[in-house]
């Protein structure tokens, strides 16, 4: 007598289980991972193997898959589509083995022989030939009858419509798997965004989905590939002996099959195949789940026949599990390196993609939002080889009613958590920051790097390495504390010796004496590179000047100036001075944010009571008239490497005439030098039509232009 309670939970497990097959094969949704299903699968095959008075004819251990969907005709097979038991790890690779050589009698000095074959993640179909015309395809169904998708598999360019007369049987039943490479599901995945539709949740919901359309002109668009891995009935002609010339024979008929597979030899072939496509998966160009291993011999296939639901000959070894489900216990905000604000999940630890894994990344804010994800959320985990983990998806139907309330809802914070400074976002990114680069710890390294490279304080000898160091000791903190060094600080480092020491503390105090434009450069500001902070210092004398000013105003006549020159232009009258050309809304509001942040202004503080100065205006300007104004208005873009010259030093060269330099090539840039190696920037180039120059064509705009300032003539 079975207890109430094994036969409730057996009816429970059954009735789950019939849920989540109608999803995944009904309406190509799953709301979880396969390795869930594997679990309760496993379950209920553990229960009824216990008990087998509970073995129902309508279990899901004694069917193959799904219904057919009622969009679509049923197609009887002529030959049952069977599923694969599945082997999890090395051991029960083993007793498969050993299970095949006690039913065989086979001697243990006698290694069965395999074909070994990838277990893609797509769609099982069967494809009808009659006389050597494709006339029927249809799904794998319930094993017995399947889905009639005969118009969509026409779609699908790797399936033959007919066959070599001289090798084309009066029947013939291929099976194989329909599915959709990696690099067309992004692309679809996009299409579906920019239409504002539904992403799909992965390739082999992608390929699934895009089969049972009814419309098979949208099936057409989608491209979808097939691959075939064996027959089903077959009438006049004889089969090869083996799996692998079947393979072979198949691919001679014109259908595509998978790669890699080969024939070994007993357990340890097996094992070593394995662990040989565990290696390539990653770079595969489908999504495989596993290896199919099975008897090469047909006819010993035949001889140790079939079980309710699968072939004893065969069996599927699964790779761990790349999704799995788990809790959602918090969301964490890390800093970068730059500032960047990146949430990352806190999960309850699972094992997936081969590992315990127990965070992953939540990218951004939007993608919170999108995937709509709360603390204490059931979600799905994602790992693909050495692939980050990813949160893929919440489960909302499994929310609390608080939950479901809105409570632990997302919300990015306004404080950074390391330093406490402001956080802003950038309306064109999707990525908040914190705006105290010169305090906060998570940035250190990198703006102290930034402040003291060449094109910035020029500080020679405050390497990368020390940098790291200094900070790892807590003796750098912002870059004031640079102008605080000595020499017994330094020479307590390791690998620095007194006379490099003398020589740092040097450079430290040579770099007191700078340019307002270099010093705004080295404070990391946000889009201020050494062109925006050249122009920022030719309109403002100093930090206070730019701190108070109301850059509203300065917009607007901005704004203003441009209207009146865009009228006064075609008439050919005197323009307007537009002031901070070259200066937009964003960049003002990340230079407003900067001193807005009172710890940025007291490291700055700090930095001019430690006696940086610069050069006042005025006496700039004197020192600049040795330069000419021969590139005056112009802009240029260099790329590539330049035969005498470095990249620095050619922009050194067009500001001292005048020109301005950009990072970007755009319809603003007059021209583009280009050295050897060039790439992308010279592609956009020529597209857009913008000139081009090498070094000696550089040098040849100048003199032109120099002569024709001498000559009187205007540009």
């Amino acid at each position: 007598m079975i207890a109430k309670a094994i036969r409730e939970q057996a009816r429970d497990l059954r009735a789950e289980l019939v849920r989540y097959e109608y999803e995944y094969y009904v309406l190509d949704a799953p709301s979880i991972p396969d390795s869930e299903y594997d679990k309760l699968f496993a379950r209920l095959v553990a229960l009824e193997t216990a008990h087998p008075e509970l073995i129902d004819a309508d279990s899901p251990t004694q069917r193959v898959g799904g219904s057919p969907s009622g969009a679509f005709a049923e197609v009887r097979h002529r030959e049952a589509m069977l599923s694969l038991g599945n082997a999890m790890n090395a051991d029960e690779v083993l007793a498969f083995d050993r299970r095949l050589r006690d039913l065989l009698d086979q001697a243990d000095d006698e290694p069965l022989a395999y074909s070994c074959e990838l277990k893609y993640d797509g769609l099982a179909v069967s494809l009808q030939y009659e006389h050597g015309r494709f006339v029927t395809g249809a799904t794998r169904g319930d094993g017995r009858a399947g889905e009639d998708i005969t118009a969509n598999l026409r779609t699908i360019n790797a399936i033959p419509l007919s066959l070599r007369d001289d090798v084309a049987p009066p029947l013939l039943e291929v099976r194989g798997e329909v599915l959709m490479y990696r690099q067309d599901f992004a692309a679809l995945n996009e299409a579906q965004s920019e239409a504002g539709e539904k992403a799909f949740v992965n390739p082999r919901n992608a390929a699934a989905g895009s089969l049972r359309q009814l419309d098979p002109q949208i099936t057409a668009k989608r491209r979808l590939r097939f691959l075939a891995y064996g027959v089903g009935a077959v009438e006049g002609v004889d089969l090869p002996d083996t799996q692998h010339g079947l393979l072979e024979w198949l691919q001679s008929l014109g259908f595509p099959v998978g790669k890699p597979h080969e024939t070994t030899r007993g357990a340890d072939g097996l094992l070593a195949f394995y662990e040989k496509v565990a290696l390539l998966r990653p770079d595969l160009p489908f999504d495989i789940d596993g290896i199919v291993y099975k008897l090469d011999d047909r006819a010993l296939q035949a001889k140790a026949g079939f079980v309710a639901r699968a072939p004893r000959y065969a069996i599927a070894h699964k790779f761990p599990a790349e999704e799995a489900l788990t809790r959602l216990l918090a969301i964490e905000i890390q800093v970068g390196r730059t500032g960047a604000l990146t949430p990352v999940a806190r999960l309850e630890p699972v094992f997936v993609g081969g590992t315990t894994v127990s965070n992953a990344t939540l990218h951004n804010e939007d993608e919170i939002r999108r995937k709509d994800l709360r603390a204490g959320d059931w979600v799905v985990v994602r790992r693909a080889g050495d692939v980050i983990p990813q949160v893929l998806r919440s489960l909302p139907e499994r929310r609390s009613p608080e939950l479901a309330a809105g409570e632990n809802s997302f919300v990015m914070p306004a404080q950074c958590p390391v330093c406490h400074s402001a956080t802003e976002r950038d309306p064109e990114e999707a990525v908040w920051r914190c705006v105290g680069g010169l305090v906060c710890a998570a940035q250190r390294k990198q703006a102290l790097r930034h402040f003291a490279q060449r094109r910035a304080m020029d500080i020679e000898g405050l390497g990368d390495k020390l940098v790291d160091q200094l900070v790892e000791a807590d003796i750098l903190r912002t870059p004031a504390d640079i102008y605080r060094l000595d020499e017994a600080t330094l020479t307590a480092m390791p690998r620095m010796g007194s006379k490099s020491a003398t020589n740092l503390l040097a450079a430290i105090d040579a770099s007191r004496q700078t340019e307002f434009a270099r010093f705004l450069f080295a404070l990391g500001i946000r889009h201020v590179g050494e062109e925006v902070a050249r122009v920022l210092a030719a309109h403002y004398p100093d930090i206070e000047a730019l701190a108070g000013e109301d850059f509203d105003a300065v917009l607007e006549r901005k704004q203003e100036a441009q209207k009146e020159n865009a009228r006064r232009r075609p008439k050919g009258e005197a323009l307007l001075p537009v002031p901070l050309e070259g200066i937009g809304p964003e960049i003002v509001a990340s230079v407003q944010h900067f001193f807005a942040e009172p710890l940025n202004r007291e490291v700055i503080d700090a930095l001019l009571a430690a006696g940086i100065t610069w050069p006042a205006p005025q006496e700039a300007e004197v020192a600049s008239d040795a330069g000419s104004a021969a590139l005056a208005g112009l802009s240029f873009v260099i790329t590539g490497t330049l035969p005498e010259r470095s990249r620095d030093e050619a922009a050194d060269l067009i500001r001292a005439e005048g020109g301005s330099v950009s990072g970007s090539v755009s319809g603003k840039t007059d021209y583009l030098v280009a050295g050897e190696a060039a790439g992308s920037k010279l592609a956009k180039a020529q597209k857009l039509g913008t000139t081009i120059l090498d070094e000696a064509g550089l040098l040849a705009l100048i003199e032109a232009r120099r002569h024709g300032a001498h000559n009187g003539e205007s540009n």
